[in-house]
């Protein structure tokens, strides 16, 4: 019996590795479905291989070939041979579903986001972005000359705050203060959340005029427009005054500790004795749980690669905040948000 349980360990063990191994064929695998527009095509209903390929203009058998690894992947489910619905899972990348989170996977997809995964050996080495090695400059001024891929970035920023939004308007009391700043807000989609929740607040969403350019869409869909200011500027040189709450979310992860400190100097300056800054980012824990936390430290070195950041524990952020004269009231999950904590902080 102790054999056989040792077999079935180094098989699974096996396994394991080889699954891992085949990450970049899964990557690729979710690109093509995405760009031929797959779970738009099945959309809530079952539609067969001739179908798909027909409406995505593709070659039937390899089209069939991809659904079956789809479903192979729990994105699909094949009924009957041939015949495919969307899973759950699948579901969310339809590009029409108000929760879809096609844009994200078509952002963490873009060859010009995995390539600087190549250099991960490097980046290793010398602890710096290798996203500058190979464009020859840092992410964001790249994609600032870049309209389509800045768009895209939006996007996927906002999709990827979807869950976040949700949840943050009840996981703090907003209601005890009177105007909040989203540091870094991008297209609105935290702070509007925010202030539908809390209708006596007001608002401004802070960010570069890149990151602004979906925001007055995203206000005038809401009817926010008397109540949310756009500002663009730049969070490393200052932040706007007048506010008691400075909201920063998936903002300081993506910068190395001395420009964070900076983004949270400049908060610190102009926050009311009593106001509050709030950091929303993943927290990781002191140790390893890969249970809770695997991709966390994925993004952790995707934040290496890409823009030089880094993911952190309690006691980074602890070591961060003191640094920029403030000090943490709470750290805490949010339950909803996978990953994602809520540091309040206040002036030291």
């Amino acid at each position: 019996m102790a054999n056989e349980e040792t077999r079935k360990a180094e098989q699974a063990a096996r396994g394991h590795v080889a699954q891992l191994a085949f990450g970049n064929m899964v990557v690729q695998t979710l690109r093509a479905a995405t760009r031929l527009k797959v779970f738009d095509l099945i959309g809530d209903e079952e539609r067969t291989s001739a179908e798909v390929a027909g409406a995505a203009g593709a070659q039937p058998q390899a089209m069939n070939r991809l659904l079956r690894a789809l479903a192979g992947l729990g994105l699909l489910t094949e009924r009957a041979p041939g015949s495919f619905a969307a899973t759950p899972a699948g579901i969310l990348l339809d590009t029409g579903r108000p929760d879809s989170m096609a844009a994200l996977v078509g952002m963490l997809t873009d060859p010009e986001i995995l390539r600087p995964w190549e250099l991960l050996e490097q980046g290793i080495r010398t602890g710096a972005s290798t996203f500058e090695t190979v464009f020859g400059k840092d992410f964001f001024s790249y994609i600032k000359e870049r309209p389509e891929l800045s768009a895209q970035f939006n996007a996927a920023m906002s999709q990827g705050t979807a869950a976040t939004a949700a949840a943050l308007p009840h996981a703090f009391d907003f209601g005890r203060f009177t105007k909040v700043t989203d540091v870094g807000g991008g297209d609105g989609t935290l702070l509007t959340a925010v202030l539908r929740a809390h209708p006596a607040l007001s608002g401004v969403v802070y960010d570069s005029e890149e990151g602004l350019a979906q925001a007055p869409e995203k206000l005038r869909e809401h009817d926010l427009t008397s109540r949310c200011t756009l500002v663009a500027g730049d969070f490393f040189k200052s932040v706007p005054k007048g506010s008691d709450v400075y909201l920063i979310k998936s903002v300081l992860h993506d910068w190395s500790d001395d420009l964070a400190a900076t983004i949270l100097s400049n908060c610190r300056e102009v926050l009311p004795p009593d106001g509050r800054v709030l950091i929303v980012d993943p927290v990781l824990p002191e140790v390893v749980d890969p249970r809770t936390a695997g991709l966390t430290y994925l993004s952790d070195l995707h934040m290496l690669v890409g823009a030089g950041g880094r993911e952190r524990t309690r006691k980074d952020f602890e070591e961060l905040c003191g640094r920029a004269g403030l000090t943490i009231v709470s750290v805490r999950p949010i339950d909803e948000a996978y990953g994602f904590g809520l540091i309040e902080a206040k002036a030291a």
